[in-house]
């Protein structure tokens, strides 16, 4: 009298940012017996599930509905085993940051790295517990059914994300994020064309050795990538492997299945003679594209360089946990104003000695003094003339609950860099009217921010 699953997700990789439906039944049982009950036993691991104890993260139970069925939805419990990768990764051999091992954000990383939290699998193990009278306890024969092994991220779908649905099983594909077919994308919506300066870094995720189903599981083989200047180009190829921070093969481990390339201008700088010498020779873009070792299956990505702009203005980069729960970035080159605001906490200070044998006047001393100063640093941004596609993807930047200034390239190598590259900043901007040429003809944004900590001063 086994328990069946009468419906479950229907692809095996999936944003764990949705509805995740399970429904299970026994009709015998859920017809004849007492104090009925469906048990789901989830577990969470970064490789392949053993059943193991320590993998175990929850057992639920649910009463079965009018139909007879139990309908569990594990969202809220999976979801909090993935969460965004803030530093390169240590595992395998391990991200650099400029060919030192030191600690690192993940955007400062020279050539691959591997997550550490943005991706599991699991799977669950259904059971139904019942009594066989109204008085006897309850038990849980051996009944049980196991799921499929499933791969979840750190993304969420929105609510008009398009979902296929077969046999009574809904889900929606990442499909065209699998290094199986052409072209395949990298894991985020930003736009084919990007812009960065010299100074910028930056990660491109992608998935590896992730495939749908019964799908020929292909890894990424390398990154090849195509510097261009007026009159001329070079090329090179950077492989994916274990040595560069990568993971030459495991179809079934989380870390190795998501993983994050180096691709911006300050990344490469970091290791690359090649891109050194484009630079030399005037770089003004370059090209990215991935190979499954095969051919080159992904889309082609260009890299615009920004040069400084001729007014002075101050640029800065932002990067934010895109819809996929890994990073994008945008520097924003024009006009921007800071505004520092300013809360005081003050006291009335004695203006000379009372505790002593005379009394002695100070000048220092007495009348209002601050007692603590706390400052707020807020900035506005603006964008230079974008597409409506651009626009499009900057609401994610709107929307999103992670967000940080990335600060330039520089050659200083120390254990600092952790503090010094990486500004979190909180977006004050509560509405985003989205544009389009039609009705606003040249496209900027506006966008305002202020900084999550506190500028320090002494206490008195």
């Amino acid at each position: 009298m086994a328990v069946t699953i009468a419906q479950k997700p229907l692809y095996d990789v999936l944003p764990i940012g949705q509805q995740v439906i399970f429904s299970v039944s026994q009709d015998t049982i859920v017809a004849t017996m007492y104090k009925v009950k469906f048990v789901a036993e989830v577990y969470v691991s970064n490789t392949s599930i053993t059943w193991a104890s320590d993998e175990l993260i929850g057992t639920f139970k649910t009463t079965p509905n009018n139909a007879g069925v139990g309908i569990f939805d594990l969202r809220p419990v999976l979801e909090t085993f993935v969460s965004p990768d803030n530093l390169g990764s240590t595992s395998g051999g391990g991200s650099t940051y400029k060919t030192s091992a030191v600690p690192h954000p993940i955007h400062l990383i020279d050539k691959y790295s591997r997550n550490t939290n943005s991706m599991k699998h699991f799977a669950v193990r259904f059971k139904v517990e019942y009594a066989t009278d109204p008085t006897a306890s309850v038990g849980t024969p051996d009944n049980d059914v196991d799921s499929l092994l499933y791969t979840m991220f750190n993304g969420v779908l929105q609510y008009d994300d398009v979902l296929t649905l077969e046999n009574g099983n809904y889900g929606y594909s990442v499909e065209k994020y699998f290094a199986n077919g052409y072209p395949t994308e990298l894991l985020s919506n930003a736009p084919l064309i990007q812009y960065a300066r010299l100074t910028d870094y930056g990660t491109l995720p992608f998935l590896n050795f992730l495939g749908a189903g019964n799908t020929l599981m292909i890894g990424v083989a390398s990154f090849n990538l195509t510097y261009y200047w007026e009159g001329g180009s070079s090329s090179e190829t950077i492989d994916q492997n274990n040595a560069n921070g990568g993971a030459d093969t495991d179809t079934n481990n989380g870390t190795k299945n998501l993983l994050f390339f180096g691709g911006f201008p300050a990344n490469l700088q970091n290791h690359s003679t090649i891109f050194a010498a484009a630079i030399v020779s005037g770089l003004t873009h370059y090209t990215i594209k991935y190979s499954n070792g095969y051919s080159n299956v992904s889309e082609t990505y260009t890299i615009n360089i920004i040069c400084p702009n001729e007014r002075g203005y101050e640029g800065i980069r932002l990067t934010w946990l895109n819809q996929w729960g890994v990073w994008d970035y945008y520097t924003f080159n024009m006009k921007s104003t800071r505004t520092v605001t300013t809360n005081r906490t003050s006291y009335t200070q004695l203006g000379g000695t009372w505790n002593e044998s005379t009394f002695k006047i100070s000048g220092y001393k007495g009348g209002k003094k601050n007692f603590r100063v706390n400052s707020t640093e807020k900035i506005k941004l603006n964008t230079d003339f974008v597409t409506e596609a651009e626009g499009v993807w900057l609401e994610e930047l709107i929307n999103s609950n992670e967000v940080y200034i990335v600060n330039g390239f520089s050659t200083d190598v120390s254990n600092t860099i952790t503090n010094k590259y990486i500004v979190p900043v909180v977006l004050t901007t509560s509405s985003f009217v989205r544009k389009t040429i039609a009705n606003d003809k040249l496209m900027q944004y506006t966008i305002e921010l202020e900084k999550s900590k506190m500028q320090r001063t002494q206490s008195v």
